[in-house]
């Protein structure tokens, strides 16, 4: 897959065919009485009909046989997926999972088989709401794929190249980069060594880039940095293809003949994309103080009230700090937006050593959090000049508006979850000096 084609922008109109069928788009008409090639004609709705011009997300497919031949679906086994968000109790506190176990020697799991949901909020039948995963897999998927009737998968490989096979055809990500499938799209991962990583999933809405304000009309994630897979179809049968459904926060399995991903050309606005995190142009402040986190959104996925997010997708990427007379790591802070962190490589400036790759914090609403001890005794007597940070770095931020619960699996199942991650602010002492 080292040398795949790609399409250009986000949000855009795109068309594609496979050139080995030139001419198997239809012209001037979606659905004709007979399409080229004998294909079949069918449309993927990711909006509804009658939404906005501006936000009607649809897309044409041309293929060799319609996605409706398959058979009954039956519950899919042995998978920690849900959204029953009351597996728990809730807790305020901080919390810390140390890295995410990938599979053992012997064990062969697959990036369906292995999804772990992690925490979340909402319920995908009234469209509104997110959970957040980890999959952790050592074998590629054969003769499955999966699709997801919930919402959007943003994917953040975190080890290990994924080889992604769609609809619209195929695509790779390596950490450092990330794919967002939207809703209703059958895709199918391949790997060549263990391989783990994030997932955010909003439920009925898709992800955006931010508004840019009073930044102008560039900087942050720029359009034409998104890339969209070419067709690419293959016309396969087998004697037993899964189609693996996530469904109201649980999975199911039907099988069919053939492969699905026989489709010779498409055309619309509702595709596929990944986006390599290295291009995000970062702005911040060149005087003093901070500008707020949210100057590193590359994605978001806006709630009704408008400015805020049921998730945003925000990174804190290598960069220069410049500023003066100012303590320059994030602040201490109590935030009334839930934030789930994960690290992708490197140290994380504000948690040096303790927060390691591959594992994940999650500091929920109003409860306080900021530098640990060491962070803060070193950065307030530095010396401050221009400096870089974050060199050989990526970590990132799922934040949200809702209240994030934990499953079973966070918070017990998965072993991960740190008990003394309060212990790294206890050592923060008053420096109050008292009047004069």
């Amino acid at each position: 897959m080292s040398t795949l084609k790609y399409l250009s922008g986000f949000g855009s109109e795109f068309s594609s065919e496979d050139p080995r069928c030139p001419n198997s788009l239809p012209k001037g008409q979606n659905s004709p009485q007979k399409c080229p090639y004998g294909l079949y004609a069918e449309q993927l709705s990711g909006s509804a009909f009658t939404a906005p011009r501006c936000e009607n997300r649809r897309s044409w497919l041309y293929r060799i046989r319609p996605s409706v031949g398959h058979k009954p679906f039956s519950p899919f086994p042995g998978v920690n997926v849900t959204h029953n968000w009351t597996e728990t109790e809730p807790d305020p506190n901080q919390m810390r999972w140390n890295p995410f176990d990938l599979p053992k020697p012997g064990e062969n799991v697959d990036f369906v088989s292995g999804l772990n949901t992690v925490a979340g909020a909402g319920d995908p039948k009234t469209k509104q709401g997110l959970a957040i995963h980890i999959y952790s897999a050592n074998k590629s998927m054969k003769d499955r794929c999966l699709y997801n009737s919930d919402g959007d998968f943003l994917i953040v490989p975190q080890t290990g190249i994924l080889k992604i096979t769609t609809e619209f055809g195929k695509m790779q990500v390596a950490p450092n980069e990330i794919c967002v499938i939207q809703q209703g799209m059958r895709f199918s991962v391949e790997i060549e060594e263990p391989s783990r990583g994030y997932i955010l999933e909003v439920f009925g809405q898709h992800f955006t880039l931010p508004d840019l304000g009073p930044i102008g009309a560039n900087g942050l994630a720029n359009p034409r940095d998104f890339l969209t897979p070419v067709a690419c179809y293959e016309d396969r049968n087998v004697a037993k293809y899964e189609v693996v459904a996530k469904y109201q926060g649980k999975l199911f399995v039907c099988e069919q003949d053939h492969s699905p991903f026989d489709v010779v050309a498409w055309h619309g606005n509702y595709v596929p994309y990944k986006y390599d995190l290295a291009r995000f142009n970062v702005i911040n402040s060149v005087s003093f103080d901070h500008c707020d986190p949210s100057i590193f959104t590359v994605l978001t996925c806006q709630s009704e009230k408008k400015g805020t997010a049921i998730a945003d997708f925000v990174i804190f990427p290598p960069r220069w700090s410049v500023q003066e007379h100012t303590f320059r790591p994030p602040y201490y802070h109590r935030n009334c937006m839930s934030e789930f962190m994960g690290l992708i490589f490197g140290e994380y400036e504000a948690k040096r050593g303790s927060f390691r790759p591959g594992g994940a914090t999650l500091h929920s609403i109003m409860t306080p959090h900021g530098p640990d001890f060491n962070c803060f005794e070193a950065a307030s007597v530095e010396v401050l000049k221009p400096a870089r940070v974050a060199d050989g770095t990526q970590a990132f931020m799922f934040e949200s508006c809702l209240g994030l619960a934990v499953t079973k699996w966070g918070a017990k199942t998965c072993q991960k979850l740190d008990p003394e991650y309060y212990q790294c602010w206890q050592g923060l002492k008053s420096h109050f000096t008292g009047p004069k």
